[in-house]
């Protein structure tokens, strides 16, 4: 017996730092289900596990299969309460017999086999509560974000500038007023081109400001960002970063 869902999540309780034995099982045939068509192993994440643990002991102790069990929170609330940041999730859960098993059931169902290979997904967490030989099990997949305060965003963006030959080190405070403004000029520093976006991607700066750099004009930058969000403190992470080119 078993359910899929393919979701966006984040969990409750404070996590284990390393699988047990069982956890452990279930992460090895779930990473080498993923090795053999080609795909990078999905990254132990212990909040995920903390998550994914406490829904299958509710699983066992309701004697039922969901996931979402009266009285309680949704999987997004769940793993973000547990400390999970994330562009995506996904979760299965399962009743088998053992590892192999549930590993088995997953596999021959498409929904469940999707998340295992989803190659978008990189971190996961695995739950296991056995009972009378058969094992409740829940794994939560995610596409993780890394927690990122002010400074360290703000430094992640200088290095992506300092590529297109601008000198990032006119004062962010600059930037961070503008930052948490919706439009103009809060900064009063007169920049030529202000940028403000919202992404959960830090690897590249957004096309239209690569489009501006790529004009030659600019020489110097202020770079600030405001805290970064969680939506609807649901583990949806976006960070709010501004742009002000000299």
């Amino acid at each position: 017996m078993l359910i899929a869902v393919l979701s966006l999540a984040a969990a409750t309780l404070q996590a284990q730092q390393l699988p047990n034995g069982q956890q452990q099982k279930l992460f090895d045939l779930t990473n080498q289900a993923r090795m053999d068509q080609g795909l990078q192993p999905l990254h132990w994440d212990a909040a995920l596990a903390a998550a994914a643990q406490a829904h299958a002991q509710k699983m066992l102790d309701q004697h039922s299969l969901s996931h979402q069990l009266p009285g309680e929170p949704d999987l997004q609330t769940r793993a973000a309460q547990a400390g999970a940041h994330f562009r995506e999730i996904a979760e299965n859960v399962a009743m088998g017999n053992g590892a192999e098993g549930v590993q088995k059931e997953w596999m021959n169902s498409p929904p469940h086999r999707a998340n295992i290979l989803d190659p978008k997904l990189d971190h996961v967490g695995v739950g296991v509560v056995e009972h009378a030989g058969y094992w409740y099990a829940a794994v939560v997949f995610d596409n993780a974000v890394e927690s990122m305060d002010s400074n360290q965003i703000e430094q992640k963006i200088s290095g992506l500038l300092r590529q297109h030959n601008i000198d990032p080190s006119r004062s962010p405070d600059a930037a961070r007023k503008d930052c948490a403004a919706d439009e103009g000029d809060a900064s009063g520093t007169r920049p030529l081109f202000v940028m403000r976006w919202e992404g959960s991607n830090l690897d590249h700066l957004p096309e239209q400001l690569e489009q501006r750099l790529s004009t030659g004009r600019y020489k110097m930058a202020s770079v600030g960002a405001c805290s970064n969000q969680q939506t609807a403190n649901q583990g949806f992470t976006t960070y709010r970063i501004a742009v002000l080119l000299y």
